[in-house]
């Protein structure tokens, strides 16, 4: 599959601010890039850096008084939907060191707040098989709500009010995940189906020996998500970090599938 990607970023910047950049598409052995091009208003050179897990690119800029940015890419994918329920668990013991962070609680990932509903809810489920339940229960017990959650809301407060945006389900997902002793991580992501169109948030889980993209609200599956960057949760996403005053004017972000 192939996609392409077409953003536009425009904020008023109240004097001069440093700006950490997530929007470009991560090469990767699964997604590569046929075309990609971030063009940023700065008085200074871009300093670029990996992302976590070398996943990605950090893009440092200083904007003053106003903050204009494009990026455009076609990215092929080459990644399959795989059935969560038939992919095996691996012990923590055993786990690679990269993946073993992401069985840890995360500021807005409280697993450790989640193993008393998994004991009770998922008992006797592990692996692909715990993954999949997971997966389809937050999916049928939240309600996507524009608006309904802000930057503070956690995973938990997500449980509690049964509605969020992708990044509440995604929170959510991820904080069930590892308190079933399942490796998940955050992941931001450019897909074709996300309405309204937007950086998209997703869950990436650990199993058979392999990271496995997740949407658990259904628009995004695993062959049409771009992934941009990874993290613990959305600290670590965020398509754009401010250190000083910024208002929004223009945002936009269009992906067009353009073959299979």
């Amino acid at each position: 599959m192939r996609l392409k990607i077409d953003i536009e970023l425009d904020y008023d910047i109240d004097g001069a601010t440093d700006m950490l950049l997530l929007v470009q598409a991560a090469a990767m052995a699964d997604q590569q890039l046929e075309y990609d091009n971030l063009l940023v208003s700065s008085n200074e050179p871009l300093r670029a850096m990996p992302g976590a897990d070398d996943v990605g690119v950090r893009c440092w800029a200083l904007a003053e008084n106003r903050f204009h940015a494009t990026y455009q890419a076609v990215v092929t994918l080459d990644r399959e939907d795989v059935a969560l329920a038939s992919l095996g668990e691996t012990a923590p013991r055993l786990l690679p060191p990269e993946a073993v962070p992401y069985l840890m609680p995360s500021r807005y990932c409280e697993s450790d707040q989640f193993q008393g509903f998994l004991e009770q809810t998922f008992a006797g489920l592990r692996g692909g098989a715990l993954a999949a339940a997971l997966t389809e229960w937050v999916g049928d017990h939240l309600t996507y709500t524009s608006g309904s959650s802000t930057g503070a809301t956690t995973a938990l407060m997500t449980f509690a009010n049964r509605q969020g945006v992708c990044r509440d389900y995604a929170h959510l997902l991820v904080a069930l995940a590892r308190a079933g002793g399942i490796p998940a991580r955050c992941v931001s992501a450019y897909a074709p189906g996300v309405e309204p169109p937007d950086f998209h948030a997703v869950a990436e889980l650990w199993l058979d020996g392999a990271w496995r993209l997740v949407d658990a609200t259904g628009m995004g599956s695993a062959r049409d998500l771009v992934r941009i960057a990874v993290g613990r949760d959305a600290t670590d996403i965020a398509f754009m970090t401010t250190f000083g005053a910024a208002t929004l004017n223009q945002q936009q972000i269009m992906v067009v599938q353009l073959d299979e």
